[in-house]
């Protein structure tokens, strides 16, 4: 689940984000301060709104946040109050990571992009399809991972490119909004000593 909050633009409203639509037909329903998005065709959860978050509990960071597990709690008994059956999931496992390029094939249906396997952490690894010119095996780079937000909004979440699956995105300087970024393609290119699966930290994995 991804939760954005940004008072001075949508208002006191914190947006849980389950899953990607895509371009279903949407409905919602609303109960009090609670409104469920869903899928008109099947009925399933995509989204909650939760308008006057501020009297539960208040948010100070703005974009994409992280919520306690006490925070998560209010929420579902919230959710409970107004006669809501499912919970909201907190997830606070890191969205940006350290990730090594271990495996990649080219593309069977492309002359630019690469499937690559991407070590993210302990026995964790994901397949990525990139376009990246400098993407090669041995590279450490920065990984968004599904449920991250981008420093422009944009989610990240499990899709598919050209029919091959692909499960997160690795970085360029620029995407991470990073200071003094090269405008031009390539992801991030880390030494050899990061150690994947570290979260992201503009001011360890950085230097322009």
């Amino acid at each position: 689940m991804i939760f954005t909050y940004n008072k001075e633009y949508v208002g006191d409203v914190l947006m849980v984000i389950v899953k990607n639509s895509g371009d279903a037909k949407l409905d919602a329903e609303r109960k009090g301060n609670i409104a469920r998005v869903f899928l008109k065709e099947t009925g399933e959860t995509v989204a909650w709104n939760i308008f006057e978050v501020s009297s539960l509990f208040e948010i100070e960071n703005r974009g994409q946040v992280f919520l306690t597990d006490n925070q998560a709690a209010r929420l579902n008994q919230e959710l409970q109050a107004q006669g809501f059956t499912e919970e909201i999931i907190n997830d606070k496992e890191p969205k940006f990571v350290v990730g090594e390029i271990v495996e990649m094939v080219a593309h069977p249906d492309s002359d630019h992009l690469n499937i690559c396997q991407v070590a993210v952490g302990n026995d964790k690894t994901v397949q990525i399809v990139a376009g990246a010119p400098n993407a090669r095996v041995g590279l450490k780079t920065i990984v968004a991972l599904p449920g991250a937000m981008m420093p422009k909004g944009n989610l990240i979440f499990p899709g598919e490119l050209r029919g091959e699956k692909s499960f997160g995105m690795m970085c360029s300087p620029r995407e991470l909004a990073l200071p003094n970024a090269p405008q031009k393609r390539g992801v991030i290119e880390l030494s050899e000593d990061q150690v994947v699966g570290t979260p992201f930290d503009p001011a360890k994995h950085w230097t322009a």
